[in-house]
């Protein structure tokens, strides 16, 4: 399988080749050059694999240059009862993302009993392994750099703390993140791990990383990739649990699921538009968003329209306080028929105006896709948390409260809606009591990690000052 940027300004390349390379040269995403297709056979067969067997035949649709063998090997060491079991008391891990339901059509798919406690750990710690696996065999190292608003920053380092060959600097907005996010990730001491709080929002820091890998001169001469759901990796890696979750829902190999996915960088929701473009039997995704609502609107007009980190808000549901969602797009890719001269004509208007408009038949295609929105505020996922609790004796974090939330204004009669859950309550605890009056339980190994030992360094938003960052310390 050949992948190619949807700037169109890079040579086609297989999957190893751009694994370490996040960002394409030309600034753009890659992409498949066409998705590969699940018959309803396929599906049929799939029904008895484990989550590592499943992740395995997913992944080699995608992964054509490597090994079959190592593929399994690297999925059946990655997706362990053992590595995923740090959720609810009286969760099945084996199932590593099991299904539960709240009524007979609304569920939520657990994808948070990974090591940080975040939907994230899903695909980091497979891509810890596979960049691990392929460093070695080329003999190369690796400077990982990414942006985080919370979650994607500790699943990355926890994925990759201590493996060889690879170095980790992520930037996070200073002040923005629960103050169990920042323990997370502040207190791994690992030679290998450095944090940056940026003086700033999300979308600053995403923006640091995205000048840094346009220097082509600079990325090469220091090896940067990233880990964030720029990189394809990642995103094919989130493919498995749609799938997971719909045979887990699915009686019969006609029947059509809904998807709704708490959406900040769009990476989550874009691998269920993949999913549905494999031939995955999905009704609707819907995008759930808070008060940041960017992709919201557009959903609803056809306007992308960003917002600057002054217009940012700072919400209950802080990793989803993005208003530039960089894996958008991979879906307007998709949208305007794979053009990458359409792309980049938009997204030069972005860059110029601050917003592109898709109508006349981009905007039917839009509509007509199966991917719609709804968004909350505060006191509705304050409300949700509390209701969930009350009625299931379930307690969901803010993000997942959103989904929630989206799910039942979004709901079609009669069609089962899955939920994706984006992290465990005990790293919002100050939400949770709001919503319920009690703190949430920490999983087992988590007590006192607040009081820890914190290595951090503050900076300004300056692409600059990073660069000699990391100068000095790759």
């Amino acid at each position: 399988m050949q992948y190619v940027s949807t700037r169109g300004g890079v040579p086609a390349a297989t999957y190893t080749e751009i694994i370490l390379q996040g960002l394409a040269k030309d600034g753009g995403l890659f992409v498949p050059v066409q998705y590969p297709q699940v018959s309803k056979e396929t599906l049929k067969s799939w029904r008895g694999l484990n989550y590592a067997q499943l992740a395995t035949a997913v992944t080699a649709l995608f992964a054509k240059d490597m090994n079959r063998s190592t593929i399994a090997h690297l999925c059946e060491s990655t997706y362990t009862s053992e590595t995923y079991d740090h959720g609810r008391e009286g969760t099945d891990f084996s199932k590593i993302v099991p299904l539960v339901w709240l009524d007979k059509e609304v569920g939520i798919l657990e994808l948070s009993n990974g090591p940080t406690l975040a939907f994230k750990d899903m695909a980091m710690q497979y891509l810890g392994a596979l960049f691990e696996c392929v460093l070695s065999k080329r003999q190369e190292k690796l400077n990982i750099l990414g942006a985080t608003s919370g979650d994607t920053g500790s699943a990355a380092e926890y994925a990759m703390r201590g493996r060889e060959g690879i170095k980790v600097f992520m930037l996070s907005p200073k002040g923005r993140m629960s103050d169990f996010q920042r323990a997370q990730m502040y207190s791994l001491l690992d030679g290998n791990i450095f944090n940056i709080a940026v003086e700033g929002s999300f979308d600053d820091a995403q923006d640091i990383v995205k000048a840094v890998s346009a220097d082509l001169e600079f990325k090469t001469k220091y090896s940067i990739g990233t880990v964030n759901s720029i990189n394809w990796a990642r995103i094919a890696a989130q493919v498995v649990y749609y799938f997971s979750g719909w045979l887990q829902a699915a009686e019969n190999e006609d029947e059509e699921v809904a998807f709704s996915v708490p959406s900040g960088n769009f990476g989550d929701v874009l691998a269920g538009w993949i999913a549905k473009q494999m031939g995955l039997p999905i009704r609707q995704l819907i995008v759930a968003t808070n008060e940041n609502d960017v992709l919201y609107e557009f959903f609803k007009t056809g306007r992308y329209k960003v917002r600057d980190s002054a217009h940012t808000y700072v919400t209950s549901s802080p990793s989803m306080d993005i208003s530039k969602a960089s894996n958008f797009e991979r879906y307007v890719y998709d949208i305007c028929g794979k053009d990458p001269e359409r792309v980049c004509e938009l997204w030069n208007e972005l860059k110029t105006k601050g917003e592109f408009l898709l109508d006349g038949p981009e905007w039917e295609r839009v509509k007509t896709s199966g991917v719609c929105s709804a968004r909350s505020t505060h006191e509705e996922r304050i409300e949700r948390i509390r209701k969930t609790w009350n009625e299931h004796q379930f307690l969901v974090d803010p993000h997942t409260a959103d989904g929630l939330n989206a799910a039942y204004k979004m709901k079609i009669d009669g069609v089962k809606t899955i939920c994706l859950e984006t992290a465990l309550p005990a790293k919002f605890g100050k939400t949770i009591v709001e919503a319920v009056g009690f703190e949430p339980l920490l999983p087992n190994g988590y007590e006192g990690i607040s009081e820890k030992p914190q290595k951090v360094v503050d900076m300004p938003a300056n692409v600059q000052l990073v660069k000699e960052f990391i100068e000095q310390n790759a």
